[in-house]
């Protein structure tokens, strides 16, 4: 579908439906348009105009926190009356603690991963979208770029391969807090404290900052289709 009759879909859609999608424009300032709000206060004041970019790819190692901090700022969006979505591209994330709000979705190919990704940058429907578990590489990464701009969604891949990426971001656990047994030794985490860096073109700064660590009965939320976190199948 060519680009014009993108942007006519998408502004017949904003006429007729005005909550369907997220303004991207418009009655928007540029500087709003231009960023989506991850609702991590010290995160945002080090990401280049307070926010990860709409319309932009950004890339972010998958270690250190990533998954819990990307979570949480789909959360954010939902709560700002955005929409936000999740691709579970590995088969990792457990549906029965993500709680109402982004939109999960699970494919069953890396290629199905990519096209889904594709498509939902393109509706124009979404501020901000994580894709998981099928990095992009080459032409893909230029097509699923594209489609950001478009659609005007903030798109966030982790994984390592930065060479279309507008924004870089790593992170890192620096220590734990832990909640002591009554004998006084480590009984379980309480909370962590994660070092973010992000760096761009012209940018490049760093800040700590704390994430809650949440516990749940394992008992209670295996789901058996889901791949083992620690990489081997089950």
């Amino acid at each position: 579908m060519a680009a014009t009759s993108v942007a006519a879909l998408r502004a017949l859609i904003q006429q007729r439906f005005p909550d369907a999608t997220p303004l991207t424009g418009g009655e928007q300032t540029t500087e709003y348009a231009s960023r989506v709000v991850t609702g991590i206060a010290e995160l945002d004041r080090v990401l280049p105009n307070g926010g990860l970019p709409r319309a932009r790819l950004s890339v972010w190692a998958p270690f250190g926190g990533a998954t819990a901090i990307l979570r949480a700022a789909c959360q954010s969006v939902v709560v700002a009356g955005e929409r936000a979505a999740w691709i579970d591209g590995d088969n990792t994330m457990a549906g029965a603690f993500w709680n109402d709000g982004p939109y999960l979705v699970r494919p069953t190919s890396r290629l199905h991963a990519l096209r889904a990704a594709e498509e939902l940058l393109r509706s124009g429907g979404f501020s901000l979208l994580i894709l998981a578990g099928a990095e992009p590489h080459g032409t893909e990464a230029v097509r699923l770029t594209r489609a950001a701009r478009e659609g005007g969604a903030a798109l966030v891949t982790l994984g390592t391969s930065a060479s279309m990426a507008n924004l870089r971001l790593t992170s890192r656990l620096v220590r734990y807090r832990w909640r002591r047994t009554p004998f006084g030794d480590p009984g379980c985490v309480e909370d962590a404290t994660v070092r973010v860096h992000a760096r761009a073109a012209g940018w490049n700064a760093h800040t700590d900052f704390l994430i809650p660590v949440q516990h749940h009965e394992l008992r209670l939320s295996l789901e058996s289709e889901l791949a083992d976190r620690r990489g081997l199948p089950r």
